[in-house]
């Protein structure tokens, strides 16, 4: 098969119009800060909605999951780059069914994030939150973040989290993917998705995902030809394939998705991973 023959869920997409990723290259010039040069893979950005819907029907995405990107940074302590709520809830309304957001949270202020993660939900159309822990040092299951568990939990809505290490200039033991092994102890009915592969600790993530019904496994921001063997044999499963999303990260969707077909993964599991799953946790 062919991803060609597959529509497509970006699972996990930074919203890369031109004013954001302006806003996030003037954000990141503290020298050191940003180890990787995380930009030129996203390249200039889009100029606007419609170029962007364009760009999503030549490569065969259906759907994006927009991602309103709290990145903080550890050592300024303060915000990586524009806030995008507005933008995402325009383009949800403009282009129905293209194009939904991932919220934010700031564990250094829970009431305020809850009471806002509540309307990008409620009245925004929000389909889940992403949360990029790093900068705040603290872990995924610490006493903060457990406000936001609950309150997804309630609003059943899923919580998808950065997991592995991190290129930006910040602490990366805190995003063991271990840590969402207590979270799914404590939040039975929380829908979890560990994106980023979880490398180094791609195992880790693998045994988490298998030991939980409802833990799910993002392949974003890596190409599919750096999959190391276990997880490979992970997605080509049976199980595996119905618990793995397919994410960019802002990658090229076609470079991403041609690799993708190299993979050798039966047609019915590759549909899975790249539409069905998403569609499913998301309620797309």
């Amino acid at each position: 098969m062919t991803t060609k023959e597959v529509s497509a869920i970006d699972a996990l997409y930074p919203l890369l119009l031109q004013e954001w990723k302006q806003s996030w290259v003037t954000a990141t010039n503290s020298p050191g800060e940003l180890k990787c040069q995380v930009e030129a893979a996203w390249g200039e950005g889009y100029q606007n909605g419609e170029a962007l819907i364009r760009a999503m029907d030549e490569a065969g995405v259906q759907t994006i999951l927009a991602t309103d990107l709290l990145a903080w940074s550890y050592r300024r302590q303060a915000r990586f780059a524009a806030d995008m709520t507005t933008e995402i809830a325009e383009l949800t309304q403009r282009y129905p069914g293209r194009v939904y957001g991932l919220a934010d949270y700031d564990p250094f202020d829970i009431r305020g994030s809850l009471i806002k993660l509540e309307a990008d939900v409620r009245e925004r159309g929000y389909k889940g939150v992403y949360v990029h822990i790093y900068g705040y040092d603290i872990g995924l299951d610490h006493r903060k973040m457990y406000p936001l568990y609950a309150k997804c939990e309630e609003l059943q809505v899923p919580v998808a989290m950065q997991v592995g290490h991190v290129l930006e200039a910040m602490p990366s033991e805190h995003g063991r993917p271990m840590q969402l092994d207590r979270i799914a102890c404590d939040f039975p009915g929380l829908t979890i998705v560990g994106t980023h592969t979880g490398y180094p600790w791609v195992d880790e993530m693998i045994a988490v995902t298998t030991k939980w019904p409802n833990v799910y496994l993002n392949i974003s921001a890596w190409m599919p030809k750096y999959f190391g063997p276990n997880l490979l044999q992970f997605m080509r499963s049976r199980s595996g394939s119905e618990k793995v999303l397919f994410g960019s990260n802002g990658l090229a969707w076609d470079r991403y998705l041609t690799e993708m077909d190299r993979l050798e993964i039966p047609k019915d599991r590759m549909d899975k991973i790249l539409f069905g799953n998403a569609k499913k946790i998301y309620r797309i």
